[in-house]
């Protein structure tokens, strides 16, 4: 190719913004990298994703959560990784006609990052160092990149033709201008600038993968209870197809939290705080745990975000020490209303200490269906107190139980308006059929689960067409913390139906028609499903 053709094609700025790109990227990729050995959420991207979702509005978390789902997260580090791919091409564009400018740019953003690090719950001195380096690499990667492209000669650049020798150009080129490349060198710049960059981030994903905390659960042989729990009855399922089933298998139990990066909590450092309005704190290893009489309890987990018949709530069989022993060990102070849990990530979750000890089975849990807690579900130790949105009730990654009141401390949802309490509503929710779907007339199923935590569910009912109330069967339930499955045989006529469901509690109370969104406390009213006869 000519010379005058490798300018047109490569002195564009397409080639300035994906020198830019490129160099971003690799930087990126090498502070993430770095960041595994520090702290996952040290990374500069997890920082800043962190920081997004501690200053993003009720309204838009809720959004979020109600669009995206447990999906949220990816798509909140997607729109992150948009944002700084048009900043690096920006960057790239700039630094090719003034370098200075362009590191003075990419400067601001690390600036930026580094105040997020900072501002984490747990920041340490060592959170600025993946984004300094990475930063450092960024430069000096953009620097090599645009110096092997190909440039027109500058308009301030006087040069001879008669005596213009590649040497003499780039001798002439004053310092705060790049010299001029080739296309085969930019080209294997470039190559070389992406494989960097894909191998720093493929190593520090099997760094991740292969982390202590993983490794040790893998281990980790969980204590037997001190009582054998009855085993389920096989009436607690009905079977039917697309229902819910009674225990939700610990890979398809709901998650929303607001970690973009789970925790990795190494067992043998882990350690649990009981402090405050107590006459005796203290602390508390897994070991320790694991000496104490274990129990286990079939507790329902709800999420205050879960929409009316929506996802977010699940049931599992726990495994942990009752919080009232914990309790009783530190001693509580009489005038002391609240319990104030935090996560090894900073999360603080805010309990009322009379609702945690009025009898229910609360407790701080480390097993869950058998196995020691999934990571992403708190290993190696949570709490879980039956009746109580997940908000005030079930702090993951567990570290710190400070005994305090309401008037001295406020937890990161109730900072942001949501109810102090969090009782569960009693709901119903509509499994079988799929909204939407199209059926065959004759007998259908109609099915679901409902839940009404600590007082349990006496009678599901379900409407068709707005017509009368007609009971459901129920399955059998081994507790008041669970729920319940529940159905209906339906004659299905041709043409387009609408089911509705209402639950009632064990104490009479009758699930509200009264349509409430989920913040500040919960959303009520009825699940209804549209579904096609043909």
């Amino acid at each position: 190719m000519s010379g005058p053709s490798v300018l047109r094609l490569f002195g564009r700025p397409i080639a300035h913004a994906l020198s830019g790109l490129l160099a971003g990227a690799a930087g990126l990729s090498f502070a993430h990298l770095l960041a595994q050995f520090i702290d996952p959420n040290s990374s500069p991207v997890i920082a800043v994703g962190d920081a997004a979702i501690d200053a993003a509005p009720t309204a838009v978390k809720e959004w979020a959560i109600r669009e995206f789902g447990s999906n949220d997260k990816h798509v909140l580090l997607l729109g992150i990784a948009a944002v700084l791919a048009v900043l690096t091409m920006i960057i790239g564009i700039v630094a090719a006609i003034r370098f200075s400018i362009g590191v003075l740019m990419v400067t601001v953003l690390g600036i930026v990052a580094i105040v997020a690090e900072l501002g984490r719950p747990n920041a340490t001195a060592g959170y600025p160092i993946p984004t300094v380096i990475g930063l450092a690499a960024a430069v000096g990667l953009l620097w090599s990149l645009l110096r092997a492209l190909p440039h027109r000669a500058t308009p301030d650049v006087a040069t001879d033709p008669d005596e213009g020798s590649p040497e003499a150009s780039r001798a002439a080129v004053p310092a705060n201008r790049l010299v001029t490349g080739s296309r085969r060198e930019f080209l294997v710049t470039g190559a070389g600038v992406s494989a960097a960059g894909l191998a720093a981030f493929g190593i520090s994903s099997v760094v991740t993968r292969s982390k202590v905390a993983a490794v040790a659960r893998s281990k980790l042989v969980l204590p037997a209870p001190v009582a054998v729990p009855t085993p389920l009855p096989s009436s607690v399922d009905l079977n039917i197809a697309g229902l819910a089933p009674f225990i939700t298998p610990n890979a398809d139990f709901y998650r929303v939290d607001t970690a973009l990066v789970v925790p990795h909590v190494n067992p043998d450092k882990w350690k649990l705080t009981v402090d405050g309005m107590v006459d005796r704190p203290f602390s508390l290893s897994l070991q320790d745990i694991f000496a104490m009489p274990l129990t286990e309890h079939d507790v329902t987990v709800t999420c205050v975000s879960n929409e009316v018949g929506g996802p977010y709530v699940s049931n599992a069989r726990w495994l942990g020490v009752a919080l009232k022993t914990v309790l009783d060990k530190a001693g509580l102070n009489p005038e002391a209303d609240q319990l104030f849990c935090t996560a090894t990530d900073g999360f603080t979750t805010s309990t009322p200490i009379k609702l945690a000890l009025d009898g229910r089975d609360a407790m701080i849990a480390v097993g869950m269906n058998g196995q020691p807690l999934p990571l992403e579900h708190g290993f190696p130790a949570r709490m879980i107190v039956p009746g109580l949105y997940g908000y005030v009730s079930a702090c993951k990654w567990l570290t710190s139980i400070e005994v305090t009141s309401y008037a001295n401390k406020q937890a990161y949802w109730t900072q942001r308006g949501w109810d102090i309490n969090g009782p569960i509503y009693t709901e119903a929710r509509i499994d079988v059929p799929n909204a939407g779907s199209q059926i065959k007339p004759g007998t259908v199923a109609v099915a679901g689960v409902a839940w009404a935590q600590h007082r349990g569910i006496a009678k599901v009912e379900v409407s068709i067409d707005g017509g009368d109330w007609q009971p459901a069967m129920l399955a059998s339930t081994p507790g008041i913390d669970t729920w319940r499955q529940w159905w209906l045989k339906w004659d299905a006529t041709s043409g387009q139906h609408q089911i509705r469901a209402r639950a009632t509690d064990a104490t009479g109370q009758l699930q509200t028609a009264n349509q409430q969104d989920v913040f500040p406390r919960g959303a009520t009213g009825y699940p209804q499903t549209t579904v096609t006869v043909s």
